[in-house]
């Protein structure tokens, strides 16, 4: 399933309202896919108004998880089913990780035209990053830390 950006902006929007509306004096957005540029511009435009908004993992969580996990790849070079989200997956829903994940290695750390172009200009497996890296205990230690740094938030 996928939604627009418009639908989604529309969405928090009207949720934010609600919770607004029912007293609430903040609300924290959890970002479950790091390429919703639209999630960061909705929250960004909410400061303007009477609810504040605050976007969760931001870009200074994501590189704690990594670090407190001893993940081994960058932010820039495991964008898509690589080390992270696979060890997040082993640990949480090891099945839903397919066989030979460990050769499934893809490296494309230049995608000047990523936004216009979309991931299938860049793999055709879906795969940018290191899967081969992954483990269970990363996906264990990077949530672990998330929760830790979601404190920050509220």
């Amino acid at each position: 399933m996928s939604i627009s950006a418009t639908t989604l902006a529309a969405i928090v929007r009207d949720v934010a309202a609600s919770v607004h509306a029912a007293g609430a004096s903040a609300l924290v957005v959890v970002n479950g896919h790091g390429g919703n540029y639209v999630l960061g511009n909705v929250v960004q435009e909410a400061s303007l108004g009477p609810l504040p908004l605050h976007l969760f993992p931001g870009e200074a969580d994501w590189m704690r998880a990594r670090a407190d996990a001893g993940l081994g790849t960058s932010m820039v070079g495991d964008m898509h089913a690589g080390e992270l989200e696979t060890s997040i997956l082993l640990h949480a829903h090891p099945d839903l990780v397919r066989p030979h994940y460990e050769r499934a290695d893809h490296l494309a750390d230049d995608r000047p035209h990523l936004l216009s172009r979309g991931l299938r200009a860049y793999t055709e497996s879906g795969v940018v990053g290191r899967p081969s890296l992954a483990s269970a205990r990363k996906g264990r230690e990077l949530l672990a830390s998330l929760v830790r740094s979601f404190g920050d938030y509220v």
